[in-house]
């Protein structure tokens, strides 16, 4: 058995990201796609006093980019970012032990990738952070074709892929018939029944950037990511 997730990468994503991440033994990254503005590949959310803000990175708006062509050309928002997130979290319990790592992302380095940041701060956090072990590649190592939902069997089966776990999101597309004719089966994600973590400013939240479980829990965010539902006796995914 080797399940396998494809999807794009995004910038700090919530906490389902990593949900199916803890899923799969290989994780890949497919950002030689359509770059796709207003969406979560240059922007995520976090929780403030006013209510939830975006951190958006200015990626200009030529068109027929894929998301790892995104050229990153004006810093000035690393600054910027570092400072909202230090603003808005730097009284939580655990800011004080990720702020090195953060901070070097943010101040110690400049990225002129988008996909290249995006990677890296998912890989980090994976396992640097949540400890997990889960195998990452890109879908650039394959050279596949085809149309949408042919290219993404072609590269689950590339991948050696007995299972297939996928986010509700790709119901629109994705049709399950197709996969079993591969001989992948297809695990659909359910992000349902997340506990409710330590988190300022209520209402509480859910959609936000990993940021805000990690500063908030610090090593118990496995349990409210993927933990619970041992627990509950609930099984996963």
């Amino acid at each position: 058995m080797k399940r396998v997730a494809i999807l794009q990468s995004n910038y700090i994503p919530w906490k389902g990201y990593f949900d199916i991440i803890h899923d799969v033994d290989l994780f890949m990254f497919y950002d030689n796609l359509q770059y796709t503005k207003n969406d979560w590949r240059n922007r995520n959310k976090i929780k403030t006093p006013q209510g939830l803000l975006w951190l958006t990175i200015p990626v200009g708006g030529s068109k027929g980019r894929l998301i790892c062509e995104i050229a990153l050309n004006d810093p000035r928002w690393q600054n910027k970012h570092w400072l909202t997130i230090q603003q808005n979290y730097a009284k939580t319990p655990y800011f004080a032990k990720y702020r090195s790592f953060f901070e070097e992302v943010y101040l110690g380095r400049q990225w002129s990738n988008l996909s290249e940041l995006n990677q890296f701060l998912i890989k980090a956090i994976s396992r640097d952070i949540l400890s997990l072990h889960t195998q990452f590649c890109d879908s650039r190592e394959y050279a596949v074709e085809g149309e949408r939902l042919d290219r993404l069997i072609k590269l689950a089966h590339k991948a050696g892929a007995t299972s297939f776990v996928s986010g509700p999101a790709a119901k629109d597309y994705i049709l399950e018939e197709h996969f079993l004719e591969a001989g992948i089966e297809l695990v659909w994600k359910s992000y349902a029944g997340y506990p409710e973590a330590p988190q300022f400013c209520p209402p509480f939240e859910h959609g936000v950037s990993i940021l805000d479980l990690l500063f908030h829990t610090g090593p118990d965010a496995p349990w409210y990511i993927w933990g619970w539902r041992q627990d509950r006796g609930a099984g996963s995914p």
